[in-house]
């Protein structure tokens, strides 16, 4: 167990570089909520005396499927900026903007404001007739606690509110934790999570009403309440090259679950994503 603990300590402080990596700041993705904050939870819990200032600049590219429930893949690519003040706030392409108003060695609450890509009728055959779900700014108020130093199992819940486009609420329970193996220069994460979404949410992505039945074809189907939209698993590695350099990977699974999997717009109930970045890191101030 002291081994255990030493690379513990020496992995959370280099997370505080690493960590969230995300190629865009959007949702729905089949990464796992908790994979665009990764360990950074851990930072305060393990040195207190945080760095005034992180900044971290690369380039990353994913792939993923080209819409909730699509068998069809796609493949982006875009730049990494993040930046960091202390544990308060950040400006990401991973979680989009955020303040931390609430904050322990063990625990944060925070606000943020991401935002949703939408989906276009022009990316898969099976949306024709069902119309564009549009760009949307996406509210967010999350909140992770660490169980201890000894067992740094990390639990986190986040609910988020579409502003236009799903025009929907969203929430996600997760729980994670760096996996034996790491070291100082080698760290990784891994864990599950649930997400579940209100009624408006879920027939907007997997619902078809009468008149997108019409244009499309697909039968009707149809929500009446809320529930569980889909459950996964992700992991994800960070190797430091050096001082200042990282290369990042970010894999997750997740399958479509409850009413929503017997949607006629569901072509596969599991999706798949793969999210690989190289970038540079610095900090300023004690």
């Amino acid at each position: 167990m002291p081994q255990f603990l030493r690379w513990i300590c020496c992995l959370t402080l280099l997370t505080l570089c690493a960590l969230p990596r995300a190629v865009l700041a959007q949702t729905p993705s089949p990464l796992q909520e908790w994979q665009y904050s990764g360990g950074v939870i851990l930072a305060r819990l393990f040195d207190p005396d945080l760095p005034t200032w992180r900044v971290i600049g690369g380039a990353a590219a994913e792939v993923q499927p080209v819409f909730d429930g699509a068998a069809a893949m796609k493949v982006q690519g875009g730049p990494v900026f993040n930046v960091y003040h202390k544990d308060e706030w950040y400006v990401t392409t991973g979680e989009g903007i955020g303040y931390n108003f609430i904050r322990g060695k063990q625990y944060q609450i925070g606000l943020g404001l991401t935002y949703d890509t939408g989906r276009s009728v022009k990316e898969d055959a099976n949306l024709r007739g069902m119309g564009d779900i549009y760009s949307a700014p996406v509210g967010k108020l999350y909140a992770s606690v660490v169980l201890s130093k000894k067992f740094p199992l990390i639990l986190r819940v986040a609910v988020r509110q579409y502003i236009g486009g799903d025009q929907g609420a969203v929430g996600d329970a997760s729980v994670y934790l760096p996996l034996p193996g790491s070291s100082k220069t080698f760290v990784m994460f891994a864990g599950p999570s649930i997400t579940m979404a209100d009624r408006h949410y879920r027939q907007v992505v997997y619902g078809v009403d009468a008149q997108q039945s019409l244009a499309s074809g697909h039968p009707e189907f149809n929500f009446n309440r809320a529930g569980t939209t889909d459950a996964g698993v992700g992991f994800s590695a960070t190797k430091f090259v050096g001082k200042h350099l990282l290369l990042n990977l970010d894999a997750a699974i997740s399958q479509v679950r409850g009413r929503g999997a017997g949607s006629p717009i569901v072509e596969q109930r599991t999706q798949r994503v793969l999210a690989l970045s190289f970038e540079y890191h610095w900090e300023s101030g004690p």
